[in-house]
């Protein structure tokens, strides 16, 4: 018998709406766990239990008097320290914010307490979003980080700590530590979800994007947040499907991309082997496998791609650098400096070599449904100083395509690898479909940290 925190969302919703499971014994039981297992992992730069139990039991009242908010009515979840929380510090894991406490919710948070979810806090961040890494540690090895930027988030998912969270990515700060730690993770297509009230690193790259145990789960999540905000002009307005109904459509007949350079040439034996289990997996699910050459300009975008988070980054921090350069990281200070050195005229081009590899993508997309890629060159690193490498998700945050890692097994060291699925702008159902087809047909998502 699972105990409530060790329940899925879609789970404990289900059970929420039966009347079988109680918004009240569901916050309580994970904040239980949090009580137990944080001081291993690390995964919260704050919490707060005492408002979390309050909202629980208003939300347990609208229940006995007959209203149901939806899905996430009273599903604990955990937003990263860069949201905006109305009257709770938002610290950003930089000394730099420290005290901060917004006024408003970013616009994220205003829609999750909207749809009747529960925040049990702020987890915790790499400084600013980039590399400055938290104090977190991996659920599945304390000695390896759980991946970054969006550190607690994973960690605190694999750690059984909240049933959803929410992360940003740049580079690859939603999908790597998703697959560092075990857990799903959702990049969406830029502009799916508004940034209202989230602080950037560069805001021209800025997703931001749902993590939890199961691709169901994402779903709901998105499904919560999605659409157009006033407040925040790149916020398409791109109708929102029901992402959970695309999960009842079969993928048998999709194409799946298979890259023909870049991805496998860095993955390490491990990597390579699982990725080509995975790839038979698809295949056996009834799905067309195709080999695609990837655009000519697809490293050239990349690199386009650092440059842009480098000139952006350093107009963001500009004026705090100036005053406060002893409070920055060395690796966001390294940033800083780097983008003050870099000419208009060379982040122009790096903005026109963008738009070349974005337009080259969607041609490739006009041959296959999905691509699929490993999520991550390798496992978690060992120690705390590296978040790991991004190489594999950057290019489709430069790129703003949909992208999802869901579990695809594990290294010779029990850590847990990474299966990433890419898709056409706003396509973010073809994405799940194919995601939850290959988590039902293996149970890599089931497994959990020994904690």
């Amino acid at each position: 018998m699972k105990q409530p925190w060790e329940l899925t969302l879609a789970e404990a919703s289900e059970l929420i709406r039966k009347g079988e499971l109680s918004p009240v014994e569901l916050t309580q039981s994970v904040l239980d766990r949090i009580s137990t297992v944080e001081p291993c992992v690390m995964a919260w730069a704050r919490t707060q239990p005492e408002k979390a139990m309050a909202d629980a039991e208003k939300l347990e009242k609208l229940l006995r008097q007959g209203t149901y908010l939806g899905p996430l009515h009273g599903i604990p979840v955990g937003v990263k320290d860069l949201y905006y929380t109305s009257g709770v510090e938002t610290s950003a894991g930089s000394k730099v914010l420290v005290g901060f406490v917004p006024t408003f919710d970013a616009t994220v948070v205003l829609r999750l307490r909207g749809a009747g979810a529960i925040l049990l806090g702020k987890t915790a961040t790499a400084e600013f979003g980039h590399a400055d890494a938290a104090a977190t540690h991996n659920p599945w090895n304390p000695a390896h980080t759980p991946g970054g930027s969006s550190s607690g988030s994973a960690a605190g998912l694999a750690a059984g700590m909240c049933l959803g969270a929410f992360g940003t990515q740049n580079g690859g700060s939603i999908v790597r530590p998703a697959a560092f730690c075990g857990v799903v993770g959702l990049k969406p297509t830029y502009g799916r979800i508004s940034r209202h009230g989230i602080i950037p690193l560069a805001w021209s790259l800025e997703h931001a994007g749902p993590m939890a145990k199961t691709v169901q789960d994402v779903a709901l999540l998105l499904s919560a947040v999605s659409g157009m905000d006033p407040n925040d002009r790149t916020a398409a307005a791109q109708p929102v499907p029901s992402y959970a109904e695309s999960l009842e459509a079969t993928p048998r007949g999709l194409t799946v991309g298979i890259p023909d350079r870049y991805f496998l040439e860095r993955s390490d034996p491990a990597v390579a082997t699982s990725f080509e289990n995975a790839v038979r997996a698809l295949e056996k699910l009834g799905m067309r496998l195709h080999k695609v050459k990837l655009p000519d300009c697809f490293e050239a975008g990349v690199s386009a791609g650092r440059v842009i988070m480098h000139v952006e980054g350093s107009a963001y921090h500009h004026e705090s650098f100036k005053r406060r350069r002893d409070d920055y990281g060395p690796k966001l200070a390294a940033l800083v400096e780097a983008g003050l050195l870099i000419p208009a005229a060379s982040y122009l081009r790096a903005q026109q070599v963008r738009s070349m590899a974005i337009a080259a993508m969607g041609h490739l997309f006009t041959e296959v449904d999905v691509l699929v890629t490993p999520s991550a060159p390798g496992p978690a690193p060992e120690g705390l100083a590296s978040t790991g490498d991004s190489v594999f998700n950057a290019p489709f945050s430069t790129s703003g395509l949909p992208a999802m890692g869901v579990p695809m097994g594990f290294s010779p060291s029990g850590l847990p690898l990474g299966l990433q699925v890419v898709g056409r702008p706003f396509d973010e159902c073809t994405v799940f479909r194919v995601g939850a087809a290959y988590e039902a047909a293996t149970s890599w998502h089931e497994q959990r940290p020994a904690l």
